[in-house]
């Protein structure tokens, strides 16, 4: 059977990565983004631009284009992140980073509910700094908050489509090169996007609503 795999946040980094792991398997990889990029159109996938995830009328575009279009994997990957602290506070910013990162993965996979059938996957492509108990080190107010809030509506979506056969995951990729993090990290988008695929692949109905590493471990609330 050929695999369906959509990802948010295609164009570049861990989405784009993505898409490559998934195309190297023959699934038919539909790829969203704003704006496309030419390493994704090389990739010869079915790339829908011109969509911001922030955007109520163009995911409702989004599902319109699909809506024949069954969807085994849903990846929400689209996010951003910003820099707050107390000295330098940003309260426009934090609330567009809970729109990208905690609204718009919602509104995607309630949008695109009648493309999800019984087995599917929703991934969302969350982070370890949404975790309340890691938080050691404070600052990162908006994208710490908006993770955190991303998680709590991935076990909530975990615990609603359990009864549709849909599983959950939320994923951290770990600390990632790329554009976000000024590819100053651990390890590359590729290496991240191997371990996501994996996880994904160990993701069903008796672990939905899950919280992990891209390593594997399971990473504390």
């Amino acid at each position: 059977m050929i695999l369906t795999v959509l990802v948010t946040g295609a164009n570049r980094g861990i989405g784009l990565e993505l898409c490559r792991q998934y195309k190297k398997v023959d699934a038919n990889v539909l790829a969203v983004c704003r704006t496309s990029s030419k390493e994704l159109d090389e990739l010869k996938v079915n790339v829908f631009q011109g969509i911001d995830v922030s955007s109520a009328d163009a995911v409702a575009g989004l599902a319109d284009q699909l809506k024949s279009k069954q969807i085994d994997i849903l990846i929400n990957n689209a996010g951003m992140l910003l820099l707050e602290s107390l000295d330098d506070m940003d309260f426009n910013g934090i609330e567009k980073q809970f729109q990208v990162n905690a609204v718009s993965p919602l509104r995607i996979t309630h949008a695109l509910m009648a493309n999800l059938g019984e087995g599917a996957k929703v991934a969302l492509i969350t982070s370890r700094m949404g975790s309340i108990n890691d938080n050691t080190s404070g600052s990162y107010y908006g994208y710490r908050m908006s993770k955190a809030a991303l998680n709590a509506a991935g076990v909530s979506l975990a615990n609603d489509l359990k009864s549709r056969g849909i599983a959950v995951g939320l994923f951290h990729p770990g600390f990632v090169q790329t554009g976000m993090t000024d590819f100053n990290a651990d390890i590359s988008a590729a290496e991240s996007a191997t371990r996501l695929v994996k996880r994904i692949e160990e993701l069903g109905l008796e672990n939905t609503g899950g919280f992990w590493h891209s390593n594997g471990e399971n990473l504390p609330w």
